[in-house]
């Protein structure tokens, strides 16, 4: 059974991310399939999607409620949840088939697509990665026993894990791309071409802004003074992949 899991908090996403997110799976997977939420509020969503509480973690704010939270993750045990799961974030567009994500480096613990905004230093970005339940719990404990240096000294989630993880291994590059750096045209380009999505590509993240939403509507919400080079057109082929 290939399991999937993503996580909704708070207000940033509603239920329509995750319905979407299930859809695209169910859409690019060729066998029997387990996806669940952990979620805290399950208003609006599918009721195909196995919905479970989301994990709360005992650091300050802001910070327990931000990408740290997932860190919960590589707690030793989770509540009905053992083996090798795929995670994806819920402002990801999937555009290719995810089987291969199951099926690659099967004796690896921790797989996760590079973070490009970070080239060349090895950088993880959790948007999508599979992990083994159990495997590396000392990242989990070592943030609560140690969350004040931890979250001072690394900038977010995914660079405390790439850097302190024992195992890491990354995704053939043309499975995870980014949709800003990827996608959308270098200036001044931007301004009359539309975003393209790389050919191969299996998953596109949007970390940050714009959102699949916002993209697909040709919208980048920035400051007035960003607006000249923070500008893209409609990515109308997003539409065709983020849909229920």
């Amino acid at each position: 059974m290939k399991q999937i899991v993503c996580m909704k908090w708070g207000d940033k996403y509603d239920a329509t991310y995750v319905n979407k997110l299930y859809a695209m799976t169910s859409r690019n997977i060729g066998d029997d399939f387990r996806f669940v939420c952990l979620t805290d509020d399950t208003t609006g969503i599918n009721e195909n999607i196995e919905c479970m509480e989301c994990p709360v973690i005992a650091i300050p704010q802001p910070f327990c409620n931000v990408g740290w939270r997932k860190i919960t993750l590589w707690m030793r045990t989770l509540a009905n949840m053992e083996g090798d799961w795929l995670f994806l974030d819920l402002d990801i567009v999937i555009t290719g088939s995810l089987d291969a994500f199951f099926e690659f480096g099967p004796e690896k613990s921790f797989i996760v697509m590079r973070n490009w905004t970070q080239p060349g230093q090895d950088i993880g970005n959790t948007s999508v990665y599979r992990f083994r339940v159990g495997s590396h719990p000392y990242l989990y404990e070592n943030l609560i026993e140690n969350h004040e240096e931890l979250t001072r000294r690394f900038r977010n989630s995914q660079t405390y894990i790439s850097r302190t993880v024992k195992e890491i291994s990354f995704w053939p590059d043309e499975w995870c791309i980014l949709f800003k750096t990827h996608c959308v045209p270098p200036m001044p380009q931007r301004w009359w071409k539309e975003p393209a999505l790389p050919p191969n590509t299996r998953v596109v993240a949007f970390p940050g802004s714009p959102n699949p939403d916002e993209a697909v509507a040709g919208e980048w919400p920035a400051k007035w003074y960003k607006k000249i080079y923070k500008h893209i057109r409609p990515a109308s082929w997003i539409n065709r992949y983020w849909t229920v």
